[in-house]
C-alpha cells in the first residue's frame, strides 16, 4: 500500500510525538536521560516486514512485548528487540548485572513496562490527535523468532504492517528496538481516512 507524502509525514509526527511522550515517562524511571529517536518509518506488507527485519536483526532471537488495540480502528502493536538489546535495557533500568539469575527473574516484568509506555505513548498520540478512540489489551511478552512473532500477529494477506526503526539513547549507549503496527486493510484504511480529515481540517 502507497502513502503520498502528507501522509507519511503525518504518520510520522504522529509516532514521533508518542516516542517524545514515552521518553519523558522512562527518563523518570532512571537517573540518566533517556532519549529515543525514529530513524525511519515504513509501511510493509507481510512478507516484506518479515524480510526487513530478519535482515536488520540478522536473525537474532527477539524479545518483544505487544497488546490489541481496538476501537475506531484495531489491531496489534508490538515492541521487539534483540535479545542483547533487551538485556541491556533491563540491566540500565533495574541495575541487576547482565547475566545474572535475578536479571532473567525481573526481565519479562521491567520489558513489560518499557513496552507498555512507549507502546501506549505511541497509540495514545495517534487516538488523541485524531480524536479516535481506541481500547488496550494487557500487554504479554515473548521471545523467539521474527516468524514466530509475526504469525502471533496474526499476519494475513490483507494485513498491513507500520515498522518504525527505534534507538534508545542512554549515556552513548545505543539500543535499538523496533516498534511494529499491525492493521488489517479496513482499519488501516479508518487511519488514512481520520489522517486525512485531520489534514483537510488544518
Amino acid at each position: 500500500m502507497k502513502l503520498n507524502p502528507r501522509q507519511l509525514d503525518a504518520l510520522q509526527e504522529l509516532v514521533n510525538i508518542g516516542i517524545g511522550q514515552a521518553a519523558g515517562i522512562l527518563n523518570d524511571m532512571i537517573d540518566s536521560p533517556i532519549r529515543l529517536q525514529i530513524p525511519y518509518l515504513q509501511i510493509l506488507s507481510p512478507t516484506d516486514v518479515q524480510e526487513e527485519l530478519e535482515h536488520h536483526l540478522n536473525g537474532e532471537q527477539i524479545a518483544a512485548v505487544q497488546l490489541k488495540f481496538t476501537g475506531s480502528f484495531g489491531g496489534i502493536a508490538q515492541l521487539v528487540f534483540p535479545t542483547n538489546s533487551a538485556a541491556m535495557l533491563v540491566t540500565m533500568l533495574t541495575g541487576e548485572e547482565l547475566g545474572t539469575h535475578d536479571l532473567d527473574s525481573v526481565k519479562i516484568g521491567t520489558l513489560s513496562e518499557v513496552g507498555n509506555i512507549v507502546i501506549n505513548g505511541v497509540m495514545g498520540a495517534i487516538s488523541n490527535v485524531l480524536q479516535q478512540r481506541l481500547n488496550y489489551s494487557i500487554p504479554s511478552y515473548t521471545e523467539g523468532t521474527i516468524a514466530t512473532l509475526l504469525t502471533s500477529g496474526g499476519l494475513s494477506a490483507d494485513t498491513v504492517v507500520l515498522l518504525a526503526q527505534t534507538r534508545f539513547i542512554i549515556e552513548r549507549l545505543h539500543i535499538e528496538g523496533d516498534i511494529i503496527l499491525i492493521f488489517n486493510v479496513n482499519s488501516f484504511d479508518a487511519l488514512l481516512t481520520a489522517i486525512n480529515q485531520l489534514a483537510g481540517g488544518l
